[in-house]
């Protein structure tokens, strides 16, 4: 397992925990001024700011992407609504080839409407129905451009909001019926990867799944064909007091990340650990310098 301790090279922000303090292009300032090498953006920050002077600055400071937030939501109440997820989710990817973005995540979406409330219908079967069949219809385009699509699975509690996936099995059951090992083979690959559709593994949402360490010994088990796209650390506190906006700071909760970090490096994935934490309450409240630098500390000595 790769030694965190003497330096953060592998350290990635997912700009979503800095969203309350700083625009993107501050965030991206202050990463670089601490040598953090690659960030995932959102794109509503994107677009606060401008995709093509996002891409300039990430140029200018040599800053990588490790992920792009977000596509998915597929199941609508009509047709004309999941033609338009179809669009939305198009656009996602061009946005993502501009940044030079290594996969695009996609948050696959639930029971629609339910996010206000007011769900349109509570058929979870055709909800996933209708994410299967859209995420097929947008890896047709991103086999076109190249750019891998990434499934994140979400804890159960957001089943019927956010997404009707909820455990890696379900994600890499998908990726194996939707992107079996031998379609796109002589495909050019991206950062060594010739996976068109794969998954991003978020602790917050997978950690306590009995299966996990099965599940990613399995998204490895071709080695042409690695489904870790992504990998976002944080921690699970106990007491939760918001299942959405309450994610600890790495070492504040439960989770095992070296435990979990090193069954994802057994099974192959050497990429960034992505730090994406969403706390209303907490590091939202604190100064954006203060967060990056515990960021770094505490990538260093818990993840």
């Amino acid at each position: 397992m790769r030694d965190f301790s003497q330096d953060h090279q592998w350290l990635s922000i997912n700009t979503a925990t800095l969203r309350k303090q700083w625009t993107l292009d501050r965030i991206i300032e202050e990463c670089a001024k601490r040598g953090i090498r690659a960030i995932s953006p959102w794109r509503d920050q994107v677009a606060a700011v401008g995709l093509e002077q996002i891409a300039r600055q990430l140029r200018g400071t040599g800053i990588a992407l490790s992920g792009y937030c977000r596509g998915g939501f597929f199941p609508a109440v009509d047709a004309a609504g999941r033609q338009q997820a179809l669009l939305d989710n198009r656009r996602a990817i061009d946005e993502a080839k501009t940044l030079n973005a290594p996969c695009l995540v996609l948050v696959v979406g639930a029971l629609p409407g339910a996010l206000t409330g007011k769900p349109d219908y509570t058929d979870i079967s055709r909800a996933r129905t209708e994410v299967r069949d859209g995420i097929a219809a947008t890896l047709e385009y991103a086999r076109q451009v190249n750019m891998p699509l990434a499934i994140e699975p979400l804890h159960p509690m957001q089943a019927a909001e956010r997404a009707c996936v909820n455990t890696l099995e379900q994600a890499l059951d998908l990726c194996d019926e939707l992107d079996p090992p031998d379609v796109g083979k002589d495909t050019p690959s991206v950062q060594g990867r010739v996976c068109h559709l794969g998954v991003a593994l978020d602790i917050y949402h997978v950690w306590w799944d009995p299966k996990l360490q099965q599940q990613i010994a399995r998204a490895s088990s071709n080695p042409a064909r690695n489904r870790l796209l992504a990998y976002h650390v944080c921690d699970w506190l106990t007491p939760t007091r918001d299942l959405l906006n309450d994610r600890g700071m790495m070492g504040d909760g439960v989770v095992e990340l070296k435990k979990i970090r090193g069954w994802i490096e057994q099974a192959g994935y050497l990429g960034f650990s992505e730090v994406e934490i969403f706390s209303e309450t907490n590091w939202w409240l604190k100064p954006g310098e203060e967060v990056l630098d515990t960021c770094i500390a505490r990538h260093r000595s818990a993840v």
